[in-house]
């Protein structure tokens, strides 16, 4: 079947003329039907080529339920008896309005009234993203609620969200990486016209909406892809289960599955942006890898609509094959996730070096990651225990993202510590200016902009309990080493889930507002500099002072330069600045109006400046 990138093939459609289509890929069974639950009807479905069923009626309506009724072949090729057929619903749904045990229902994707026709995207080196989780956001924990919040997102300076994965899960509590229904929005979030009415108010106000989308692995729980077809392969293995099929025999269908999906995101819901979730745990020998395939439709569909869509990757691996353009040999994804920065920022400031973090050596990987964007590349790496990563070479800023927290590196501690719990208020803001200084992509995890002290937990609702309890005691087991298995918090439980949410009325705190303050000033500070708004790796160097814990990092563009100092010791340090004198001060993390304790004027002694303890300065050269 040929993807068409102007419309949805897979799963169920309405035409123009309003007639169902109805397209399924189930090579393992021997007849197929779409039954409609409130009507009681069943329709056969046509036997197409290479194990696809086709049904075109005028008989199914917008809001019907609806599944699939399966005759599947025994292992000795016999049709299995009537009374053991099996009803699934559409692994293609776009509404499991029910959740994952229900029926599927119908809906039209194309009906929605757009209102974003002049919105053409915002150029991805102007991101400056906000990480979220819809049910941990705010007390609803809906679509609804975030377009609530959109002005104050504007006004700290943001110019696109993140949503962490909307796919249909279990329950209505979860991360999102367990999702069954890669095609629907998570029903309990407000299902696919919300998420569309959210897209197209973010728009109208200026703001770009990147997702978050797994290809990696499907949740456990109410996973029935096995019964229409080869969708795994027990060639690779994941850390989540069989890996998905994508260079396997009959793995034609299944590449398309997911094109098609990434295409449906950016075309019926107005993405601006895809996050594709460790794609290192995508396994594909094939002679075109399935990301660079994607990107040669996203491509096309960028010209059919007139506007640009990027595909950003979580990325375990320090290889920017998967960045590079594919005249280089490369896949072409528009930027990645770099941990490492985090990593050695975390080291820098304290963090205990343990698991990961044991590779990093602090100040001067700092550095490293503010040069050459990868940390290891080429090296030996002790926690891997190979040599590890290539150079980043003739890729630009704009390709990579940075950040002091993420819902890994906070969800995945045992307790789920922000950092406001793990550092002081004066390094908080430090890590910030660290990440907005930086040459890349910047991210910011929801509440981290005022210090959000609630934690942000590993949840989930699985109804399962055999399920439940493999989940529970895998994270005993992870953790077993730090705390006592009574400290681990249950996954399952609701209270778990509660105590992640965003705490508002945090900002009636003085301390809350003054970081929030401070992180509104640092992004227009990012944003009115062009220095620090042109993503321009060539164009900087960082002088490392490891016994102080300190470093300075320099930028310039064109006449402009800018000075970042930054000292992580607790100690008040003296740098050298020479000619500072020429420099004029653009923030002092250390200030009283941001809730420190310095009040006095900077003082230049003999090319020298004394900069407070966890803090960071920014200056900008006197001839701008």
């Amino acid at each position: 079947m040929e993807i068409n990138i102007q419309e949805r093939k897979i799963g169920l459609n309405f035409s123009r003329a309003g007639k169902a289509e109805v397209w399924l890929w189930a090579p393992y069974a021997a007849t197929v039907s779409v039954f409609l639950v409130n009507k009681e009807r069943k329709f056969p479905m046509l036997k197409q080529d290479f194990g696809y069923w086709f049904l075109c009626t005028n008989e199914i309506a917008e809001g019907d339920e609806y599944d699939f009724e399966l005759a599947k072949f025994s292992d000795n090729g016999q049709i299995l008896v009537q009374n053991e057929r099996l009803h699934r619903a559409d692994p293609a749904a776009a509404y499991q309005k029910q959740g994952i045990a229900g029926h599927s229902t119908a809906i039209n994707l194309k009906s929605f009234a757009w209102t974003d026709e002049s919105w053409k995207g915002i150029p991805i080196e102007n991101y400056i993203i906000y990480e979220l989780h819809t049910g941990t956001f705010s007390p609803s924990g809906n679509f609804e609620s975030i377009e609530e919040k959109l002005d104050y997102l504007l006004d700290l300076g943001i110019t696109a969200i993140e949503l962490m994965p909307v796919a249909q899960f279990p329950g209505h509590r979860n991360w999102g990486y367990d999702g069954v229904f890669p095609f629907a929005v998570q029903n309990t979030y407000g299902g696919p016209i919300a998420l569309q009415h959210l897209v197209n108010a973010c728009h109208k106000k200026g703001l770009a909406v990147i997702l978050d989308v797994v290809y990696n692995h499907m949740g456990p729980e109410g996973n029935y892809f096995n019964d229409f077809g080869p969708y795994f392969t027990d060639q690779y293995h994941t850390p989540w289960g069989n890996a998905i099929n994508f260079d396997d025999a009959d793995c034609d269908p299944v590449r398309q599955y997911f094109i098609e999906n990434v295409l449906m995101w950016f075309r019926d819901f107005h993405i601006d942006a895809l996050r594709l979730d460790a794609v290192h745990a995508i396994k594909d020998l094939s002679a075109t890898h399935i990301l660079k395939e994607i990107k040669e439709y996203v491509n096309k569909l960028s010209e059919f609509t007139g506007r640009k869509h990027h595909l950003i990757v979580e990325l375990d691996l320090n290889d920017n094959k998967f960045i590079n353009p594919v005249e280089q040999g490369g896949y072409a994804m528009d930027a990645q996730w770099i941990d490492e920065f985090h990593h050695a920022l975390r080291v820098t400031s304290g963090q205990a070096k343990t698991g990961y973090y044991a590779d990093f050596n602090g100040i001067e990987h700092l550095a490293k990651a503010f040069t050459d964007a990868y940390v290891y590349d080429g090296q030996y790496s002790p926690h891997r225990k190979k040599k590890f990563g290539i150079e980043a070479k003739g890729n630009a800023g704009k390709q990579f993202t940075v950040f002091s927290q993420n819902h890994d590196q906070v969800g995945n501690r045992m307790l789920g510590e922000r950092t406001s719990k793990l550092v002081s208020f004066e390094m908080l803001k430090l890590l910030a200016g660290a990440v907005f200084c930086s040459p890349y992509l910047p991210l910011i995890f929801m509440g981290e902009e005022y210090g959000e002290i609630n934690p942000f937990q590993f949840f989930i609702s699985h109804g399962d309990e055999k399920l439940i309890a493999a989940v529970r005691e895998g994270r005993k087991k992870e953790f077993e080493a730090f705390h006592h298995e009574e400290d681990t918090p249950d996954p399952q439980a609701e209270t778990t889930y509660n105590r992640s949410k965003l705490n508002w009325n945090s900002l009636n705190e003085n301390k809350h507002q003054l970081m929030l303050n401070f992180y509104t000033a640092l992004i227009k500070l990012r944003k009115s500099l062009t220095v620090l708004a042109t993503l321009n790796r060539n164009q900087l160097k960082v002088d490392v002072f490891k016994e102080q814990n300190c470093l300075i990092l320099q930028r310039w563009e064109g006449r402009q330069e800018v000075r970042c100092v930054m000292n992580f010791s607790p100690q008040q340090q003296v740098l050298p600045m020479p000619n500072g004198l020429e420099y004029e001060l653009q923030l002092n993390s250390a200030a009283i109006e941001w809730g420190g304790t310095n009040n006095h004027p900077l003082v230049f002694i003999e090319n020298n400046i004394t900069i407070s303890p966890e803090s960071i300065l920014i200056f900008t050269s006197s001839n701008v």
